[in-house]
């Protein structure tokens, strides 16, 4: 497939203006009204003014970065004039995981990165391949022909107790409705996240604030209950709550029980709800395209010929891997990346003042027609490597980019394809057409309410 050329974008100020193409908003709270309206169609619209957007989110001005070029720029080749932004440090997301990871800056974030990157090599990695079809099988031997289920919920379930299992050794089935409860009411106030309620709930006791509080408290306990048996037992279980707890401060002092709650509740939230929405939106996808599916369940049978996947099964399982592409690409868990701007710099050719908001949108980005062919259309296929290779390195960001990019990319790349091939194996799905899909953008691209499908066997279990 050959990629399309450039196409013009209309510029709405002369492009050696100090200043970006601005939207003007309200005079009060600037954009925000539009944006929280209509989220994902603003994002879009937005893009129309250029490939820098200027805008104001009430007292915060904010720049919104569509060319892959800019994006390179703040993720990668200038990240050190970069923090999260504002959103990400708002009371509710340091609430939920705290100085961990996802939040923390500057050296304190190099260390941690440091203890946490040997659990994600590549090798150990790999060994974690059979317990996640051993969990697949388990979830979907209770399946039947002719069933109607919300396969949201299920991948939800099905890769929290995998994520828990392989980076915690640690088994929470127990616990797994308790924690898809919590869950489902903590994403819940980051759909208004450009609202004054937003604010508000952030920094007042509002019935929110407290619904908020609670659900982190539920969850928290399951985590400070998991760091506790590992103290106690004193066990090395080569696991990275093993290295966190051996690790050691530059004073010789270990983490306390909080530091090590942030990091295990960063990847206990990042390590399972981004895979469960890329395999939800791939079963999604795949059930509105019947010749994406034929292919798919052609090369299952090909190469596994009714066996388990294993890991060593990854390289032969191609166009598998491709629909987890594509999947990402059209529906990106993480649709958005935010920074805010240290010192002044210059960004597309604009002046970017100190303390900007800056946004980069896997959402419109990865549906740009610069970019894709047939961008909105499910084609895995356009996933050559030559396709790969000749697209610009921030055209397709899923995971991120840079010295922050996501440290368990190639886990979750690997826990897609292998859950895809084993329920692949044994089931298609069709949509409800009663039950149409919406879209949630919250903290992450999530189904407003859920996706529910009706099972087909493909072959006796």
């Amino acid at each position: 497939m050959n990629r399309v050329e450039d196409i013009p974008i209309k510029p709405a100020r002369d492009a050696r203006a100090t200043l970006p193409p601005a939207i003007k908003g309200s005079l009060i709270q600037g954009v925000m009204p539009e944006f929280n309206r209509d989220t994902l169609g603003f994002i879009e619209r937005a893009r129309n003014y250029g490939n820098v957007v200027r805008m104001r989110f009430l007292y915060l001005t904010a720049y919104f970065l569509y060319h892959p070029d800019d994006i390179e720029y703040v993720l990668s080749t200038n990240a050190k004039n970069f923090i999260k932004s504002r959103s990400v440090r708002s009371p509710f997301f340091q609430r939920l995981v705290g100085n961990g990871l996802l939040t923390s800056e500057g050296e304190f974030w190099r260390r941690q990165r440091r203890l946490a990157q040997p659990a994600f090599h590549r090798q150990r990695i790999s060994g974690y391949g059979d317990v996640m079809v051993e969990y697949t099988e388990r979830l979907i031997s209770s399946w039947s022909d002719g069933e109607t289920r919300d396969i949201h919920q299920d991948m939800m379930r099905l890769t929290l107790e995998i994520v828990v299992r392989t980076l915690f050794n640690a088994d929470v089935s127990g616990d797994a409705a308790k924690v898809e409860r919590a869950l489902s009411q903590i994403v819940k106030p980051f759909s208004s996240q450009a609202t004054l309620k937003w604010i508000l709930d952030n920094r007042l006791p509002t019935k929110t604030h407290r619904r908020f509080n609670e659900s982190a408290k539920e969850i928290d306990e399951i985590v400070y209950r998991i760091i506790s048996e590992r103290r106690a037992s004193g066990s090395d279980q080569g696991d990275l709550l093993s290295m966190l707890l051996a690790a050691h401060d530059e004073d010789g002092s270990q983490m306390t029980n909080r530091q090590l709650r942030d990091e295990v509740m960063t990847l206990f939230l990042a390590g399972h709800e981004t895979t469960a929405l890329t395999l939800s939106w791939a079963w999604y996808l795949l059930a509105q395209e019947p010749a994406a599916e034929q292919k798919f369940h052609a090369e299952l049978d090909d190469v596994l010929a009714g066996r388990l996947p294993t890991a060593a099964d990854l390289s032969r399982l191609k166009y598998t891997e491709m629909i987890a592409k594509e999947s990402m690409r059209l529906y990106p868990p993480a649709y958005a990346l935010g920074r805010e701007s240290i010192e002044e710099c210059e960004v597309g050719g604009f002046r970017m003042p100190a303390k900007t908001q800056v946004f980069m949108f896997q959402w419109a980005v990865q549906r740009d027609p610069r970019f894709f062919d047939q961008p909105n259309s499910f084609y895995p296929e356009r996933w050559t490597d030559e396709f790969a290779n000749g697209l610009p390195k921030y055209a397709y960001f899923p995971f991120g980019g840079g010295p922050r990019a996501c440290i368990g990319n190639y886990f979750a790349m690997m826990e897609v394809v292998l859950l895809l091939a084993t329920i692949g194996q044994r089931f298609r799905f069709s949509l409800l057409p009663e039950h149409p899909v919406s879209l949630l953008p919250a903290m992450s691209l999530r189904p407003r309410d859920g996706i529910k499908v009706r099972i087909e066997n493909r072959r006796p279990a």
